[in-house]
């Protein structure tokens, strides 16, 4: 029997089989033997069979191969990943300017990661509603930095409906995943597009103007404009994964458009002579964050440890 991973609560998983059947899953025990370095070997979206047991419930015993995923360094365990979704046509980043911050950093590693793995992405720049002047001036600067780079990014309010049409016309029809920091607004974001859903929201410390995690677990919700919905934990850092130092520059698009003229083909655009993607920095072709967090990102492999 055969089937799609739609919840993954941790140690039990929600299959949705071939034939509409919704089944309550374990990992049979060998499984987790065959070196999968994940602390989810299985993961919402992948395509699995399964073997019914006498309970009622049944055992995941193989998984079909995966077109793509979205990973990331397990923040406790540095030489273990963790497999956010697999089996996506694109991901959409949720961000805020404030309340909280989203940091370039960590767009910028959630981006080099997915391309990566292929994943398309949009970046939606939530809570809009919520700006004052001075922080609107910054959010187009930060959208006009990533459209120049290639992404599509779009200005919305999940809470007021503003920019959601948009949403969903891109949804349509495809598997997305949703990712971002605690407290962006996917959870508001979600009971927009699906209000019998009724995810649980919470407001934002003021202390630390930092979200709190009302998600604890991935689920893969159906949308009526067909497609799938994949909501996940809010994660405080993107640790990347198995990225080698030398491929790092083709997942940073614009620095690897101006790596071409380098000098040396071996060049790290670190402080080589004749490096074309430090020239570039220096004459704003390519910015300031974005070089810095190729930079960040180089450190990970040196320092063999999670950074957030």
């Amino acid at each position: 029997m055969t089937g799609l991973v739609i919840k993954n609560t941790g140690s039990w998983y929600t299959v949705k089989t071939d034939s509409n059947q919704l089944v309550e899953c374990k990992i049979k025990g060998n499984f987790r033997l065959k070196g999968i370095r994940s602390t989810n070997p299985v993961a919402v979206g992948d395509r699995v069979s399964i073997m019914p047991n006498q309970e009622g419930t049944a055992f995941i015993t193989s998984i079909e191969d995966r077109k793509n995923y979205i990973i990331r360094k397990s923040s406790n365990l540095s030489k273990q990943s963790h497999i956010i979704a697999a089996n996506v046509d694109q991901a959409f980043l949720v961000v805020t300017i404030n309340r909280p911050v989203t940091s370039t950093t960590f767009i910028d590693r959630f981006l080099a990661s997915a391309e990566a793995y292929r994943v398309p992405v949009v970046l939606l720049f939530n809570k809009t509603d919520a700006l004052e002047d001075e922080e609107r001036e910054y959010q187009q600067m930060m959208i006009d930095l990533y459209e120049t780079v290639g992404y599509q990014c779009l200005a919305i309010s999940a809470a007021n409906g503003s920019g959601m049409d948009k949403v969903r016309e891109l949804l349509a029809g495809k598997t997305t995943v949703l990712s971002g920091n605690s407290g962006v607004g996917k959870s508001t974001l979600i009971n927009s597009l699906l209000p019998d859903v009724q995810l649980k929201t919470a407001e934002i410390s003021d202390a630390h103007n930092a979200g709190t995690h009302t998600t604890t677990f991935s689920e893969m919700l159906e949308l009526p404009e067909g497609g799938y919905i994949i909501d996940t934990p809010g994660i405080k850092g993107f640790g990347t994964f198995d990225i080698e130092p030398e491929e790092l520059t083709s997942y940073f698009k614009e620095i690897f458009h101006f790596s071409k003229d380098c000098r040396f083909n071996n060049c790290t655009h670190t402080h080589e002579p004749g490096c074309a993607v430090l020239k570039a920095v220096e004459e704003h072709y390519i910015a300031q964050s974005r070089y810095l967090s190729y930079l960040n990102m180089l450190e990970d492999k040196e320092e063999g440890k999670y950074r957030s």
